[in-house]
């Protein structure tokens, strides 16, 4: 079958490809380097045609709040109404699990407007909630400063090693629509201030982590619960310490 990846040569985007094709499929890894832009409309039609299948994972740009409502808006309807004329049978959309419950974060505005559009297209969809990833644990650090202390949120986290994603998304692709949202996470959960105080420790990082409930994140207070999963969830298989021994 020929597959899609919109934001095929990032950093989610390349692996899923990568096991795609590895596992014998057609694969377009569509990006505005290689001819295809979701925003412009350039190339759709073209990768689109034979596709049975569509994996979103662009990102704005931008974390300007009107740009990244404006991105997800006009990249989403272009990708929606290229898969109507094509016939694509299933439409795929990497989110974050949390979106709904930070309804005034610009980049969760942004992400929930994308999956109203998905939902209301009339393209069998799966919408995809994932926890952060493991390997973005050195920029939520770097949020809360970057000499020798830094203040991290209290509330949860099950991140997922961005692999155990990546294999994820390739079931979900390759299976039937689901026309609702499907939940990714890691195994473990655990305050997100203790995560990255374990991520820095591994790494050789002398900060301090200031376990800081009003800390924010991307502009946001986080509850205990915000990010992470409720109800039926997809667990990954990296636990932390597996994924930190490996990391260089």
């Amino acid at each position: 079958m020929k597959f899609v990846v919109v934001g095929g040569t990032g950093f989610i985007g390349s692996k899923v490809v990568a096991k795609l094709q590895a596992a014998g499929h057609e694969v377009v890894a569509a990006a505005p380097n290689n001819g295809v832009n979701s925003v412009t409309g350039e190339g759709l039609d073209r990768a689109m045609a034979g596709t049975h299948a569509v994996l979103d994972v662009t990102n704005s740009p931008t974390f300007e709040p009107q740009a990244i409502l404006d991105f997800f808006r006009t990249s989403t309807a272009n990708l929606l109404d290229a898969e109507k004329k094509a016939n694509v049978q299933h439409h795929v959309v990497l989110s974050i699990v949390g979106t709904e419950k930070l309804p005034d974060n610009a980049y969760f505005k942004g992400k929930a407007a994308q999956e109203d559009l998905v939902k209301a297209a009339g393209v069998p969809y799966t919408i995809v909630h994932a926890t952060q990833f493991m390997e973005y644990l050195g920029v939520i650090a770097d949020l809360g400063g970057t000499e020798k202390e830094t203040h991290i949120s209290t509330g949860n986290v099950q991140v997922i090693a961005a692999d155990d994603l990546a294999e994820a998304l390739v079931g979900v692709l390759t299976g039937s629509p689901s026309n609702a949202i499907v939940q990714v996470a890691g195994p473990e959960r655990a305050p997100m201030s203790e995560v990255v105080a374990r991520y820095l420790k591994a790494k050789g990082d002398a900060r301090t982590v200031k376990a800081d409930p009003d800390a924010l994140y991307f502009g946001s207070h986080l509850k205990a619960d915000t990010l992470v999963p409720a109800g039926e969830v997809l667990l990954g298989k990296t636990r932390f310490d597996q994924w930190i021994s490996t990391q260089s």
